[in-house]
């Protein structure tokens, strides 16, 4: 196969969306190897509280009573590894899927397209199997488990808006760790995205943490 007859499978009206979003993956990795950082998306949206981000790197804590979805994201190992490793994978893995299926069978662009959702769900498979073995490594990277009133009285940075009954997100450090962790306001009123603000109380099954604005003297 020719490099042109590469590109011309790699953005067909199928694979163009998965070539994008891979080369997306690869700008972002080459991003933070370069600078160490993470890129800040601010999340400005509603979030079900069953699952928890509540670990740094991207893990998500699963509470105590999780739903079918949380069960779902354990069941892949998410509360081990980290979703930008996970995700990556799943995203190469069904673009190499989609690129070969171009390459040996002849398909019409509606069939191609359907063939997305079954390649998706074999990814996402065989990502849980290929990164399984570096489990041990990311349990060691995993900071979970942090006793609750150690974040009581913790100040950090909002990374989403929060008001009334709606659930946002907020970053902490530990030591030099990060941490995302759910959160509502205290007494409902309006927080927006990068307030400085401090954890003043929690929910008791620990879903999500209340804070205040920081209060300087």
């Amino acid at each position: 196969m020719t490099f042109q007859e590469f590109l011309h499978i790699a953005f067909s009206p199928v694979n163009t969306v998965l070539s994008v979003l891979l080369a997306l993956s690869v700008v972002y990795w080459v991003f933070t190897m370069l600078t160490g950082l993470d890129i800040d998306v601010g999340l400005d949206s509603d979030v079900d509280v069953d699952t928890n981000i509540d670990a740094p790197d991207g893990h998500i804590h699963i509470s105590d009573d999780p739903s079918a979805w949380a069960h779902f994201l354990k069941f892949l190992n998410l509360d081990i590894v980290p979703i930008t490793y996970f995700l990556t994978l799943v995203l190469l893995l069904t673009w190499l899927g989609s690129v070969y299926l171009n390459v040996f069978i002849s398909l019409p662009t509606w069939a191609e397209a359907l063939m997305v959702v079954p390649l998706l769900i074999v990814s996402l498979f065989l990502t849980k199997l290929i990164l399984k073995p570096l489990n041990p490594f990311f349990k060691e990277i995993n900071h979970k488990g942090e006793r609750s009133h150690d974040f009581l009285g913790r100040e950090g940075r909002l990374k989403s808006s929060i008001e009334g009954d709606k659930i946002g997100m907020m970053e902490v450090f530990i030591g030099s760790d990060p941490m995302i962790l759910m959160v509502k306001s205290n007494n409902g009123k309006k927080l927006v995205h990068g307030t400085r603000v401090m954890i003043v109380d929690e929910e008791p099954g620990r879903k999500f943490y209340v804070v205040d604005h920081v209060f300087k003297f």
